[in-house]
């Protein structure tokens, strides 16, 4: 098939800069190159589509009519070069993968299984970053993300992983000096409350939980608060309070005897946590190794509760 030629790319970038600026001494800073260079591409590409580009004005550079039909379209295609390029360079690399994910998430769910993938897959090295900021996939810095949500991620691969709940946990010790036979109980007891800011309108807080059971005469408002919710189940396991945790993160501890559930009470969220990449990184070797671990280890783990649930008569 024969492929129309297209025009430099020096020139198209030249000219997206300086549509983007509307100003061709800052978009020849941008490039590291002169006023005058700038100038000679756009003429090169105003040449070579036969019409002006610009308007000048005594207020400065205006786009002309079929500049600004064109520019989001070549601005979309330079996304696409620089998400090619990251592909390329991971492919021909093949050993790094990236992931992002939440501190809390990454901490008591993911690192301690992580080891069971480097040991499946000891050519790849895994590169974590946990942070609560969101991180644009597009750029093409990081393969993939957990993240929790709804689930919706316009322009991005999604698999949900894992659903979520929260309940309150405490430490055995904590119980033994001060039983919890009932919620009621709890007007004895130091609350902890989670703080994180995951914007959950389904997760309910202590007052809501306290509320939706008719319990009066407790403050749900009091004790200390956390901004991970790693940490409310850290203060729990150190006795410092019951907390009102999330399942998910919490079951390791719960497994290991560190806190037990005092009362069979669990509220479903709606979120869930999410793993979530740009179709394109998909293609890679890594990234399929690790899609197929995590979602067999979330399936794993779901079972698992399922079996608990069901002994516990939960």
């Amino acid at each position: 098939m024969e492929r129309r030629r297209l025009p430099p790319l020096n020139a198209l970038r030249a000219f997206e800069a300086a549509a983007r600026h509307l100003n061709f001494s800052r978009a020849a800073d941008e490039l590291s190159v002169t006023p005058g260079a700038v100038s000679q591409q756009i003429q090169n590409l105003e040449d070579y589509v036969g019409a002006a580009l610009f308007k000048r004005t005594p207020k400065g550079l205006l786009l002309t009519d079929a500049a600004q039909t064109a520019l989001p379209a070549l601005r979309e295609a330079f996304d696409r070069l620089a998400e090619a390029a990251s592909v390329l360079t991971a492919a021909v690399d093949g050993r790094r993968l990236t992931i992002t994910a939440a501190p809390s998430f990454a901490a008591k769910w993911l690192v301690p299984r992580l080891g069971r993938f480097e040991a499946a897959h000891p050519q790849v090295d895994v590169w974590l970053s946990a942070g609560m900021d969101v991180i644009d996939l597009s750029a093409g810095d990081v393969d993939l993300a957990i993240r929790y949500g709804p689930g919706r991620y316009p322009g991005l691969e999604v698999i949900r992983l894992l659903g979520e709940s929260v309940a309150p946990v405490a430490s055995p010790a904590l119980l033994e000096e001060n039983p919890l036979a009932s919620p009621a109980d709890l007007a004895r007891h130091v609350l902890l409350h989670d703080g994180s800011s995951d914007a959950d309108d389904s997760c309910p807080d202590w007052p809501m939980w306290l509320a939706a059971r008719s319990l009066k005469g407790i403050e749900g408002g009091r004790g200390p608060r956390f901004n991970q919710s790693s940490l409310v189940i850290e203060a729990a396991v150190n006795g410092r309070g019951v907390a009102l945790a999330k399942r998910t993160l919490a079951q390791a501890d719960l497994d290991a005897g560190r806190l037990v559930m005092p009362f069979s009470d669990e509220t479903a969220l709606d979120f869930a946590y999410h793993l979530v990449h740009p179709k394109p990184k998909g293609r890679l070797p890594q990234v399929k190794a690790f899609i197929a671990w995590v979602t067999a280890e979330a399936e794993a783990h779901e079972a698992a509760l399922r079996t608990l649930d069901a002994g516990a008569g939960i």
